[in-house]
């Protein structure tokens, strides 16, 4: 059983009312089916996580459309919201409407059940790439000096791993070994993150590090050489804590057609029979 349960949602993209993505994607209506699917499901969530690109074009609009949607839901939930900017968020209207003032800062730090949760700002102004300065790196550095409970979680929008995909491989943050010199040794337990529009898995200092789907639409991973191609699909992540591991799994929120629902104890109990005549 989990004993935290961590939504990471990632570049939902909000534009303002009656405006779509590329023309064409209604990523509001995703975030909303997400939220259904979230409140549906009637399990435990101590937190839902935001890694950056949370609107497509910075819009104080785009953040009250997402606040208005989101709030309410993480209330009922008991969850608590966090939320850290990518390359397509203006940090003015950003902090002014997520986070109670323009000036607010958009580093931060929460503990949550025991588990602590290190949202970096890794974006740039005006431009794609991510980078850390000296001075996250040096608090993060003296932050991590004394261990949590549960471990360290960090979020940042530009994932820290290389790519074998072009467009990601330039878009990433930029001296990630800087960052891993940082968190060698230390309790973080996993890093994740969004950015690329896909689902991907690697390591930075040994450190699993977990690129989740995003909730607006996504990239194909293996498009024809010399092609980029992205699909009307979304998705999201689910982190938990189970005893000393931190899982995350990647799940499918694009409407689509069940292929079976079944009693879980029931399964159980099935698959333990099973075991048991193979004794």
């Amino acid at each position: 059983m989990s004993e935290v349960t961590i939504v990471q949602l990632t570049d939902t993209h909000i534009r303002a009312t009656g405006e779509r993505v590329h023309g064409t994607v209604d990523t509001f209506a995703n975030l909303t089916h997400v939220l259904h699917q979230l409140r549906a499901s009637h399990r435990d969530i101590d937190a839902i996580v935001f890694s950056g690109d949370l609107a497509d074009d910075g819009s104080p609009e785009a953040y009250r459309r997402l606040r208005d949607a989101v709030e309410p839901v993480a209330a009922e939930l008991g969850a608590r919201v966090l939320y850290t900017p990518g390359n397509h968020d203006e940090r003015a209207a950003f902090g002014a409407e997520l986070l109670g003032s323009a000036e607010a800062e958009t580093d931060q730090v929460a503990e949550i059940a025991g588990l602590r949760i290190v949202l970096l700002d890794s974006s740039v102004p005006r431009l794609h790439h991510g980078e850390l300065s000296d001075g996250q790196l040096d608090r993060l550095r003296e932050l991590l000096r004394e261990p949590a409970p549960h471990g360290t979680l960090l979020v940042l929008h530009h994932p820290p791993i290389p790519s074998a995909l072009p467009v990601s491989q330039l878009l990433r943050l930029r001296q990630p070994e800087r960052l891993a010199e940082v968190l060698r040794g230390s309790d973080v337990r996993l890093i994740v993150c969004g950015h690329s529009h896909l689902t991907a898995a690697s390591a930075l200092a040994g450190i699993p590090v977990w690129v989740g789907p995003a909730t607006s639409y996504r990239q194909d991973s293996f498009a024809p050489v010399g092609r980029q191609r992205g699909y009307a699909a979304f998705g999201y992540s689910r982190i938990d804590v189970v005893g000393d591991s931190l899982v995350a799994t990647a799940v499918e929120a694009t409407p689509a057609e069940a292929l079976y629902e079944r009693d879980e104890q029931a399964t159980l109990d099935q698959l333990a029979a099973l075991a048991a005549e193979a004794r």
